[in-house]
């Protein structure tokens, strides 16, 4: 039993490291917009606000295989240069990823009492300095177990990266698949890789969830 699974351990678990390294990437590069994202979408001046919701809207409308096949296919015409498919699922997962962050850290900030920033302003703090020091810290902390959900969200997404031809888990097991024929065996594989971490994801979630709610 699982007799495929073993002989292709190696290359199975390269493709998992691949998932991994895509997941992260896309959180490193995700979140940081994500925060300027939802700044944007609270902010006062038009020439700020209108540009970032129209980019919010669009890409909150448009499947995530869309966007990639977009940035594999449709940029290099554009640019005139080819893309690998592993930087391109990384761009395509940042620019896709960072509206649905950006969403969880406007509700973050919108959560913060008006008390508590015209408390930074009332001691001499700029705008800049009131959202680094007072209100980015209060929304993550509020928003966390919503940016670990997403996170597990972005993780099972890497998958549609095998549609433009990018190496992870599925598309190794699929690869597998062609010259064991064990497909029970290898895609329960996956599907059991894909539980056990998100499972862990999910019960730090709650955990966050619990500690936030009892106010610790």
């Amino acid at each position: 039993m699982f007799d495929a699974v073993q002989r292709n351990l190696p290359f199975l678990l390269g493709g998992f490291w691949i998932t991994v390294k895509l997941m992260v990437l896309a959180l490193a590069g995700g979140i940081p917009l994500g925060i300027l994202v939802g700044l944007g979408r609270i902010s006062k001046k038009k020439w700020v606000y209108y540009p970032v919701t129209f980019y919010v809207n669009v890409i909150r409308n448009i499947p995530l295989i869309l966007v990639i096949f977009w940035f594999y296919f449709v940029m290099p015409i554009i640019v005139g240069s080819p893309l690998d498919p592993f930087p391109s699922a990384v761009i395509s997962f940042i620019v896709f990823e960072a509206t649905y962050f950006g969403e969880i850290f406007r509700a973050g900030y919108q959560s913060v009492s008006k008390g508590q920033i015209e408390a930074g302003y009332s001691t001499g703090l700029t705008y800049a300095q009131t959202a680094r020091y007072i209100l980015i810290p209060i929304a993550v902390r509020r928003m966390l177990p919503s940016m670990i959900t997403q996170s597990i969200i972005t993780y099972q997404d890497t998958c549609l990266a095998f549609v433009i031809g990018l190496p992870e888990l599925v598309r190794r097991a699929t690869i597998v698949d062609t010259l064991e024929v064990r497909s029970i065996q290898l895609f329960g594989f996956v599907a059991f890789v894909f539980w056990i971490t998100c499972y862990v994801g999910s019960t730090i979630s709650r955990r966050y969830e619990v500690k936030e709610a009892r106010g610790v």
